[in-house]
């Protein structure tokens, strides 16, 4: 028997099912390839920057001055969402366009 042998590596696959269960193999592989990442920078002398987390988007000042969309507001993700430019508009415009967009996605 040689590792070239498919029903070689189904009994492979069989065990490892076996031994560890089908829940735990993600998270084992998940954690194979952050160590991987983890070694791959060491090696490279840590010349890699860390992944720098993204600023949250900035609230939305609407037209009419006393209006401001911010992220946590549904209106803003909803429009964020179906790609709506939302600076210069007041709430109300945004909410017209939005519904206009849905009822043509939905015909």
């Amino acid at each position: 028997m040689a590792l070239d042998d498919p029903i070689v590596w189904i009994l492979i696959v069989a065990v490892v099912l076996i031994l560890f269960g089908a829940s735990r193999i993600p998270k084992f592989a998940r954690a194979l390839g952050e160590a991987r990442k983890e070694f791959t920078a060491g090696t490279q002398g840590g010349t890699q920057p860390a992944q720098a987390v993204p600023p949250p988007p900035a609230p939305v000042q609407a037209s009419s001055g006393s209006q401001t969309l911010t992220p946590d507001d549904p209106l803003y993700a909803a429009a964020e969402k179906e790609g709506i430019d939302m600076r210069g508009k007041t709430k109300s415009e945004i909410a017209t366009e939005l519904a206009w967009k849905l009822s043509k996605k939905t015909q």
